[in-house]
């Protein structure tokens, strides 16, 4: 492969991780939906239902949420080493000599801790909002109720 063909394939390479690495962010934007929907009307329900154990199931749905967006962001990641590989190339920083290497790089970023990534992920505020917000709520509300200071 001569370096325009490279330089070609390389190209191609990187307009796909960025379609896959927007396609990421919208589903981040679905879980978000999904942990505010639910942890929230757990929340509303247990106040109608007059029950203290449905706001530990929105407390603990909150923080699963938190978890699943956290580990989906460490996902995610894999595929930017890979677009900034190829932005050093085109920049004449490093050469790479082949292209296609998406699942490659991915599964190098995963073995080089990326599994782990996502424990770090939990602090990050875009990843942490708002599930944060409504463990916060939901787990106060469970302990308020716990103490007797609170009859949903």
């Amino acid at each position: 492969m001569n370096d325009t063909e490279l330089d070609s394939a390389l190209r191609a390479e990187y307009f796909h991780l960025q379609t896959v690495i927007e396609d990421f962010d919208s589903k981040a934007i679905g879980i978000k939906a999904w942990s505010i929907s639910f942890s929230l009307a757990a929340i509303v329900g247990a106040f109608a239902g007059k029950s203290s154990l449905v706001l530990f199931v929105a407390f603990i749905s909150a923080l699963l949420f938190w978890l699943l967006e956290a580990i989906w962001k460490s996902f995610q990641l894999g595929y930017y080493e890979r677009a900034a590989s190829i932005e050093r190339h085109f920049s004449g920083e490093q050469v790479l000599g082949a292209p296609f290497q998406i699942g490659k790089a991915w599964f190098a970023h995963w073995h080089a801790g990326g599994s782990r990534a996502w424990a770090r992920l939990l602090l990050w505020p875009h990843v942490a909002l708002p599930h944060a917000v409504v463990a916060l709520i939901g787990g106060l509300l469970c302990l308020l109720s716990a103490l007797g200071k609170l009859d949903p």
